[in-house]
């Protein structure tokens, strides 16, 4: 990740750590980094260990993969598609078709986004 988005690593973060109240201890450490780092969302399937009681108080939501791209996808649609297309591409071991390629977004609980997509590049 460092060489592909050098800026992508939060740091300065963990005297925050000990304050933050979540259900499970072991993802404090996650809200810590997007205080940090200003983030409005953090995007996680496990939305029940950030509940909005709590990000409320840091002006961030926590949204999953899928809402995530949804949002996405009305801000910069044809950015999305670009960016979709040229993930594919970049596979290798093994490539794959556009129809394997939304199948497996798909099976990673990108179903909303998927259907977005399967207008848009089938």
């Amino acid at each position: 990740m460092d060489k592909n988005a050098p800026d992508a690593l939060v740091t300065g973060h963990e005297s925050l750590i000990p304050s933050l109240n979540l259900p499970d201890e072991g993802d404090r450490h996650v809200l810590a980094a997007a205080i940090e780092a200003k983030a409005n969302v953090i995007v996680t399937n496990n939305l029940k260990d950030f509940p909005p009681e709590v990000l409320q108080e840091f002006e961030i939501e926590a949204q999953t993969p899928d809402e995530f791209v949804m949002n996405l996808l009305d801000l910069a649609a044809e950015d999305v598609y670009e960016a979709a297309e040229a993930h594919r591409l970049s596979l290798k071991n093994p490539a794959k078709t556009v129809a394997e390629y939304l199948d497996t977004l798909e099976s990673h609980g990108l179903v909303r986004t998927v259907a977005e997509l399967r207008l848009a590049l089938l």
